[in-house]
């Protein structure tokens, strides 16, 4: 594991609550590349807290704890918020995490908003969105794109 205490302290660390947190950290390995910096389990053996090093981002994770109100998206009925990783190969990132387990949510296409872009949602709940920057697009060209979209 990497020493978390030389680690930059980020401005904004997104903390997921999971079902099955230790399986989220394997899951997360292999779908993502995350490196697992450090595991707190608690004295029922549920994981109070977890960091991981994800995309060259902090990515904190515990297992639920309803009696806190402690919930995963999956009890909860869905998500609300996508986890967005920028990298450099959007294709081969998301065939790697649907290979670990994740479900396809939306293809792997080039965006009107200049970006190659794919949606999955991992095996706990929590949606992830991969995009790797193929054009520049300047706000006024993605209005337009959106104006001719209808609806």
């Amino acid at each position: 594991m990497t020493d978390a205490a030389n680690l930059p302290t980020p401005k904004l660390t997104p903390h997921l609550c999971v079902a099955g947190a230790s399986d989220a950290i394997d899951f997360y390995t292999r779908a993502l590349g995350a490196t697992e910096l450090f595991r707190l389990p608690g004295p029922d053996g549920r994981l109070m807290h977890a960091s991981l090093l994800v995309n060259g981002a902090m990515l904190m994770l515990n297992d639920e704890y309803p009696e806190m109100g402690g919930l995963g998206p999956k009890a909860r009925g869905g998500t609300s918020v996508t986890m967005h990783l920028h990298v450099p190969d959007v294709d081969a990132a998301v065939a790697r995490a649907v290979d670990a387990g994740a479900r396809l949510v939306m293809p792997v296409a080039d965006m009107f908003w200049g970006d190659r872009y794919g949606l999955i949602e991992d095996p706990f709940g929590h949606q992830w969105s991969f995009a790797t920057p193929v054009r520049s697009v300047s706000p006024e060209e993605m209005q337009e794109a959106v104006s001719k979209m209808g609806g």
